[in-house]
C-alpha cells in the first residue's frame, strides 16, 4: 500500500476517532474538574486539610478505578451489540452495568464505614488522618451514583450518543463547585464545614448528575429503542456474570496500577505533610492532562468493537495506528506544559512556598511519564475492544508492582532522593507498561486482520 494512502487512512480512521473521543475526554475532564476544585477551594483553607484532601482520594481512587474498571464492560458489549445490528443486547449491557455498579457502591460506602478507623496504619501523620474522616465517608457515599453514572454514560458513548452526557457531566462541575463555596468557607448563611463541606458538595452534585445521564436514554428516541424491556426480568444474573467475565481483568488491570500509585502517595506521606500536600497537585494534574489518553482509549475499544461487531477486520490496522500515533502527539504536548508552566500552576494551588517549589519538580518529571502513560492507556483501551483483557492485567501487575514500586522505594529511601525519586519510579514502571502494551496490540491486530 503506498504511502500516501496509508496516511490517509490513519487521517481518515482518526477523524471518526475523535468524534467519538472529544466529548468522552470533555466528560473525563469534567469528573476531575470536582476533584481539582476540591483541591484548589480546599488548598486556601490550609496545608493540612490539602494533605487530607490528597490522602482520603488516595485511599478512595482504588475501590473508585476498579469499579469503572468493571463497568467499562458496558462499552464492550454495547459496542459490539451495535456493530452487529442487535441494539436490545446493547440494552442488556445497561441493565447488567446499573445492577453491577449499584451493588459496587453500595458495598464500597458501607467498607468505607469500616476501614475509617483504621486509616491510621497507613503511617499518615495524625493531623491528616483527623481532618480526612468526614469528607472520607461523603465521598465514599458518592460511589453509587458515580457507578450509576459510569454504566450509563458508557451505553450511551458505545451507542455514538456521547455528547449529552458531557454537558451533564459540565453541569455537574458547575453546581460542585458552587456548593463548595457554600459550604467549604459558609456562604448563603450555610456553617463553613472547611474540608468535610467539600465532601457534602461532591456526593450532593454526583446525584444530581446521576439522575441527568440516568434520564437522558429514556427521553431520547434514538437511544429508547435499546433500552430492555424489562429492567428486572429473566436474563439480568446471566448479564451481570457476562460482563464481569469481561469486565474483571480490566477492573483488575486498573486496581494495579491506582494502588501502585496510591503506595507511592503513602510513601509520600512518610516524607511529611509538604511532600504529601505537593504530591497532591502534581498527581491532580497528571490525572486530569490523562483524561485525554483516558478518553482516546474509551473511544479506541468502542471502534475496535464496532469493527470487529460488523466484520471490518482490515480497519484494525489504521484505528489502532492512528489513536497511537494521535497520542503521542499530544501527551508530548502536555509535557512541554509542565516544563514550562510548572510554577504558574502549582501558584494556582497554594501559597505555601515549599510546597510550591517541590511541586514545579514533580511536574517535570510528570511531564517525562506523560508519553509513556498515554501509550499504555490507548493500547490497552484497543485490546479491551478485542475483549483481551486477562494478559493486559498481568502486564499491569508486572509494571506497577515488579517494576515501579521497588524503584520508587529505593530512590526515595535508599538513594536519599525524597520526593522526586518516587515519581521516578512511576516514570520507569509506565515506560515498561507502554512498551508491553503496546507489543500485546500490535500482535492481536496482525492476528485479527490475517484471520
Amino acid at each position: 500500500m503506498r504511502a500516501s494512502r496509508i496516511l490517509g487512512e490513519l487521517v481518515s480512521e482518526n477523524r471518526r476517532t475523535l468524534a467519538l473521543a472529544a466529548p468522552i475526554v470533555a466528560g473525563f475532564v469534567g469528573q476531575m474538574l470536582m476533584g481539582i476544585a476540591d483541591t484548589v477551594m480546599v488548598g486556601h483553607v490550609g496545608v493540612v486539610p490539602l494533605a487530607a484532601c490528597g490522602f482520603a482520594n488516595t485511599v478512595l481512587a482504588v475501590p473508585l478505578v476498579f469499579g469503572f474498571g468493571i463497568l467499562s464492560a458496558v462499552s464492550v458489549a454495547a459496542a459490539h451489540a451495535l456493530g452487529s445490528g442487535k441494539l436490545r443486547r446493547a440494552g442488556e449491557a445497561l441493565r447488567g452495568g446499573l445492577a453491577i455498579g449499584g451493588a459496587m457502591g453500595l458495598l464500597m460506602a458501607v467498607g468505607a464505614h469500616f476501614v475509617l478507623p483504621h486509616l491510621g496504619l497507613l503511617g499518615q501523620p495524625e493531623a491528616v488522618n483527623r481532618e480526612a474522616g468526614g469528607y472520607f465517608i461523603l465521598c465514599a457515599w458518592s460511589f453509587i451514583p458515580v457507578f450509576a453514572t459510569g454504566a450509563a454514560k458508557n451505553f450511551c458513548e458505545a451507542l455514538a450518543r456521547p455528547w449529552a452526557p458531557f454537558w451533564i457531566m459540565i453541569a455537574g462541575v458547575g453546581l460542585n463547585v458552587f456548593l463548595n463555596w457554600v459550604f467549604i468557607y459558609g456562604n448563603l448563611g450555610a456553617t463553613a464545614m472547611g474540608l468535610e463541606g467539600a465532601g457534602l458538595a461532591t456526593l450532593l452534585s454526583r446525584v444530581a448528575v446521576m439522575f441527568g445521564v440516568l434520564a437522558y436514554p429514556v427521553l431520547s428516541m434514538g437511544l429508547r429503542q435499546a433500552l430492555p424491556v424489562e429492567w428486572f426480568g429473566p436474563g439480568l444474573v446471566a448479564e451481570c456474570r457476562k460482563l464481569l467475565g469481561i469486565g474483571i481483568h480490566t477492573g483488575g488491570l486498573n486496581l494495579s496500577e491506582i494502588t501502585g500509585f496510591s503506595f507511592g502517595s503513602l510513601m509520600m506521606g512518610w516524607l511529611g505533610i509538604i511532600p504529601l500536600a505537593a504530591h497532591q497537585i502534581a498527581l491532580t494534574c497528571a490525572a486530569t492532562t490523562f483524561m485525554v489518553p483516558l478518553g482516546l482509549a474509551q473511544a479506541a475499544s468502542v471502534r475496535v468493537g464496532h469493527a470487529l461487531g460488523a466484520g471490518r477486520r482490515e480497519r484494525l490496522p489504521f484505528i489502532t495506528g492512528g489513536v497511537i500515533g494521535l497520542t503521542m502527539a499530544v501527551m508530548a504536548i502536555f509535557a512541554a506544559g509542565y516544563f514550562v508552566l510548572g510554577g504558574a500552576v502549582a501558584a494556582a494551588f497554594t501559597t505555601d512556598l515549599e510546597v510550591r517549589e517541590l511541586t514545579v519538580r514533580l511536574l517535570v518529571l510528570a511531564g517525562f511519564f506523560q508519553v509513556f502513560d498515554g501509550i499504555q492507556i490507548v493500547s490497552s483501551g484497543a485490546l479491551r475492544g478485542f475483549r483481551d483483557t486477562a494478559v493486559p492485567f498481568g502486564i499491569g501487575v508486572l509494571s506497577y508492582w515488579v517494576a515501579a514500586l521497588p524503584v520508587c522505594w529505593f530512590l526515595a529511601f535508599e538513594a536519599g532522593m525524597g520526593a522526586p525519586g518516587i515519581w521516578v519510579g512511576f516514570v520507569f514502571g509506565l515506560f515498561v507498561a507502554a512498551v508491553a502494551m503496546g507489543w500485546r496490540l500490535a500482535a492481536k491486530v496482525s492476528a485479527a486482520v490475517r484471520a
